[in-house]
C-alpha cells in the first residue's frame, strides 16, 4: 500500500519537545541563580566564569533534545527570547514575581557597620565587602555610611561625607515640582 500522508521528518517532530526542554532549562538556571546568590552576577572569579561556560555546553545538548538541525536551533533560540520577555512582562506586572526574580538591593553596611546577615543572605564575605569599599577609594569600614549591593551585583558606596537626602521624592501622581535645595550661585564682582 501507497502511504499518501507525506511523513514528517524526525527532527521536526522533536520541536516541541526542544521547546518544552529549552524553556524548563531556562526557568530552573533563572531560579537556581537567583538562590545561590548575586555573587555569581557581579563578582565573578575564575570558577565562576567556568562554571557558568560549563553549564552554557552541558544544558545545550538537553535544549534541543540532541537535534542539531537549523529548526532546533532557531526553536531553541525563539523559545529563549521569548520565555525572558514572558518572564519580564509578568515581574512588571506582579510584585511577587519581581522579588523572585529580582530580589532588589540588600545593604550590606549601615554607618560604618557590617550587617552579617545580609553577607550570608547575598553570598558575599567580610573580605569581598572590603575589597569593593577599597575600589571605590574608602580605607575602611568605619569612612563608609552605606554599602548596598544592587540588583545586578554591584556594590555601590555612599561615604560617610556624602548628604542623605532627607526630603521624599514625590508620587508619580503629584505633578507638582521637587523645590530645588541647592544653594543660589555666588555674584560675580
Amino acid at each position: 500500500m501507497f502511504n499518501l500522508r507525506p511523513s514528517i521528518p524526525d527532527y521536526v517532530r522533536d520541536l516541541p519537545i526542544v521547546a518544552l526542554n529549552t524553556f524548563c532549562i531556562y526557568v530552573l538556571l533563572i531560579l537556581a541563580f537567583r538562590f545561590l546568590g548575586r555573587r555569581q552576577l557581579g563578582q565573578l572569579n575564575v570558577i565562576d566564569l567556568v562554571i557558568i561556560l560549563i553549564m552554557g555546553s552541558a544544558v545545550e545538548t538537553a535544549m534541543v533534545h540532541g537535534n542539531l538541525s537549523l529548526p532546533a536551533g532557531l526553536v531553541s533560540a525563539s523559545v529563549l527570547l521569548l520565555t525572558n520577555k514572558l518572564i519580564s512582562a509578568l515581574a512588571n506586572r506582579f510584585k511577587f514575581l519581581r522579588k523572585i526574580v529580582s530580589p532588589g538591593p540588600i545593604l550590606l553596611v549601615n554607618r560604618g557597620s557590617v550587617i552579617d546577615e545580609h553577607l550570608k543572605r547575598s553570598g558575599l564575605t567580610h573580605d569581598d565587602v572590603l575589597e569593593a569599599i577599597r575600589e571605590r577609594g574608602y580605607s575602611d569600614v568605619s569612612n563608609v555610611k552605606f554599602a548596598v549591593m544592587e540588583e545586578d551585583g554591584e556594590i555601590n558606596v555612599v561615604p560617610n561625607s556624602a548628604p542623605v537626602l532627607t526630603k521624599k521624592l514625590p508620587d508619580a501622581t503629584n505633578t507638582a515640582p521637587i523645590e530645588d535645595q541647592t544653594p543660589p550661585p555666588a555674584e560675580e564682582k
